[in-house]
């Protein structure tokens, strides 16, 4: 997995990315709207398994890398779901407080949408989004998803599923060039 965007670079996961990954998943604010913060030795551990894989997986939740500095600000990929009784591709997209307001999210959500059409083939995508998480919401919006319905997760929790269709964002492009022609 290398997916390079103007900023970021998206790629698999090193044994050096633990410590950072884990930083991130276990800050109060960062997991505000996942269910809070994750045990950092379980999280560590998970890390480092996943970091040893001979083969990695094609959906997995990869390192978000900043170009510049080389600093892992994020982990963002595709994750298998089930949501109300169907089989999902859920978009994930989680970054450090620091990178917050940069505008990487829409960034790295846009690339690993990409990713997902062009090298997987997939024509659906979702992103499950607390009702609360504002700044979620704007990425998906951004992406091209748009709101489909409201569920509950496990354990009664409301979320807000977004979802992307390629066949309904190729005729919103297919529109847009129309209506420029036309003027």
């Amino acid at each position: 997995m290398l997916i390079e965007t103007d900023r970021l670079v998206i790629r698999d996961l090193h044994i050096s990315d633990v410590e950072a990954l884990a930083r991130m998943w276990c800050d109060p604010e960062v997991t505000r709207f996942m269910g809070g913060p994750r045990d950092a030795a379980e999280v560590r551990r998970i890390l480092a398994e996943d970091a040893g894989s001979a083969s990695p997986p094609d959906m997995d939740l990869w390192p978000v890398q900043e170009q510049g500095s080389g600093q892992v600000v994020g982990h963002c990929g595709l994750l298998e779901k089930e949501v109300d009784g169907r089989a999902e591709v859920e978009l994930v997209y989680v970054l450090d407080r620091m990178a917050w307001g940069r505008g990487y999210a829409t960034e790295a959500a846009a690339a690993i949408q990409g990713y997902a059409r062009e090298h997987l083939g997939l024509q659906r995508l979702i992103a499950l989004i607390d009702p609360e998480n504002r700044a979620s919401e704007r990425v998906a919006l951004k992406v091209g998803m748009r709101l489909e319905r409201e569920t509950l997760r496990p354990g009664g929790k409301p979320m807000r599923v977004y979802a992307w269709q390629a066949d309904e964002a190729e005729n919103v492009k297919r529109k847009a060039r129309n209506v420029k022609r036309k003027t």
